[in-house]
């Protein structure tokens, strides 16, 4: 650790001093509080234990779990160590997770007890993985959490660097295969300050946590209240009444939306005549009448933005009312630019690729130099976004380029290419297009185009029942359509905007 380092770890330690006695985690299932004190001390002991149980700087951490207490203290023993956490999505199937434990070839795991026998039956698929722990409690047949905090050693000086990976979050499958996005603690910090600045947190601010902490909105929102000394209210699986009753007695002032999340909770307060009206804050990809909506009855401020995992969760941000449908403006500490396919800058108010640089920006794909050389030519990440500036440099979104198509229901990220690979396993099927179409409960929903072998036949819900055994639920189609031919270009390959056009509605 140098003079002019700054880790997580260094936060956490700094926040202690700065907010001591303050609450800065209160986990709703069970009514437990921790103070900036208590957390680093918790951390500390926890750092220990993982010392002792031979976890190393650079030394990758998998867990697999709701949100907890628990979990984030992961993420702060890790920071303390210099390990990575490797969080992964509890939605995935079991071969899915064991991809992503294998990729990074996680040293331990955490899981909750309702995900362990994952890895117990997948434990000979998992060489690198030594030792299995409790995640939240002692429940299971893991090795129990609490010995480690019980087994602490005095640790050596820290020797982590702000250029250090910290997280590695596994973004959407690209040509079926998903890739591990490193972040760095500088990357983490810059985008805690990004957010901080330009929502105006401050000790004051409560966080609804109701993303997952292996999500990078969920993350950052955690770390960015953190960071500016407030408070995360956490809750392990979200409903919408429950989630409305905690905002009127709790006070939460700002959380992160992905589409239906604000709806229903503005909905639901509505009927149960509850009062919002302290959430002054909320950021997020939200529908416009949604937005309106929930600025009319809580007279909080609705905050546009764009970024990827890639970028530290964000690019650009803006308040909705500054300038409705634009994902705001570039934040203070990034450069965005925009590209033609020669990666020449486009004239002002055309259409471009999305390029990035600055110190929210990954460190790049684990175990995948060929892909970082791609994606950081020029000096630039390509973000396989297109968009366009106003002449007041508000950013505006213009879909994807066709090598990173991607459908995100809810906020999640699925690339066709993943899901039609699945499609193609059936034995009926001859070919498949999978598409983005409007959806209204998810913002945008996965439809399947179908053409069939000769004779034979199937049922829509029998091939969302057959993807949805065998990769994530979430990936699964809504929508089926099946066709008796797939218009083809001159190579043969499936027509995908002949395809869109014909078939891009729900």
């Amino acid at each position: 650790m140098g003079l002019y380092d700054f880790t997580f770890y260094d936060l956490i330690n700094r926040n202690a001093l700065a907010f001591g006695s303050r609450i800065c985690w209160q986990e709703v299932d069970d009514g437990r509080q921790l103070t900036f004190v208590e957390y680093k001390q918790r951390v500390d002991l926890l750092a220990g234990g993982l010392f002792h149980a031979g976890i190393a700087k650079g030394d990758r951490i998998g867990v697999l779990g709701k949100n907890s207490l628990e979990f984030f203290l992961v993420y702060g023993a890790a920071a303390r160590l210099g390990a990575i956490v490797l969080p992964i999505n509890w939605r995935l199937s079991a071969d899915e997770v064991c991809f992503n434990l294998n990729d990074c070839q996680a040293k331990i795991a955490f899981a909750d007890a309702e995900f362990q026998h994952i890895l117990e039956a997948k434990k000979d698929e998992l060489p690198s993985v030594k030792t299995c722990y409790n995640l939240k409690g002692d429940l299971g047949n893991a090795s129990k959490f609490t010995l480690l905090l019980e087994k602490g050693v005095k640790l050596p000086p820290g020797d982590v660097a702000s250029t250090d990976g910290f997280v590695i979050i596994h973004t959407a499958a690209v040509a079926g295969r998903p890739r591990g996005a490193l972040l760095s603690h500088g990357n983490i910090l810059s985008a805690d300050v990004q957010f901080n600045y330009s929502m105006e947190f401050t000790p004051q601010d409560v966080n609804l946590n109701l993303l997952p902490l292996f999500h990078v909105a969920g993350l950052f929102m955690v770390t960015s209240t953190f960071h500016a000394g407030g408070s995360s209210l956490n809750i392990s699986k979200f409903e919408a009444k429950d989630a409305a009753k905690l905002i009127q007695e709790k006070g939460a002032t700002v959380f992160f939306d992905f589409p239906p999340i604000l709806d229903s909770i503005v909905k639901a307060a509505a009927e149960e005549h509850l009062d919002i009206s302290s959430l002054r804050a909320v950021v997020g990809l939200g529908t416009k009448e949604v937005i309106e909506q929930f600025q009319l009855v809580s007279g909080g401020s609705y905050y546009a933005m764009y970024g990827q995992t890639e970028t530290s969760c964000l690019a650009t941000i803006g308040k909705y009312a500054d300038q409705p449908g634009s994902a705001g403006k570039v934040i203070m500490l990034g450069d965005v630019q925009l590209v033609d396919e020669h990666d020449q800058p486009v004239a002002n108010g055309a259409v471009g690729e999305i390029t990035v640089k600055g110190p929210m920006v990954f460190l790049g794909y684990w175990g995948s130099p060929d892909d970082n050389a791609y994606t950081f030519r020029e000096g630039w990440h390509h973000t396989g976004d297109l968009g366009r500036f106003d002449a007041d440099g508000f950013l505006f979104y213009a879909g994807r380029k066709a090598e990173k198509e991607l459908i995100k229901p809810g906020g999640e990220n699925v690339y066709p290419a993943e899901v039609e690979k699945v499609i193609l396993q059936h034995p009926a099927v001859a070919q498949t297009v999978v598409i983005g179409v409007p959806d209204p409960k998810w913002k945008e929903g996965i439809k399947a185009v179908c053409q069939l072998h000769a004779g034979k036949s199937l049922t829509a819900a029998e091939l969302i029942a057959f993807v949805g055994e065998r990769i994530a639920r979430f990936k699964k189609p809504q929508y089926v359509e099946f066709v008796s031919d797939l218009p083809l270009k001159k190579d043969g390959s499936p027509d995908r905007e002949a395809i869109k056009s014909l078939y891009g509605q729900a």
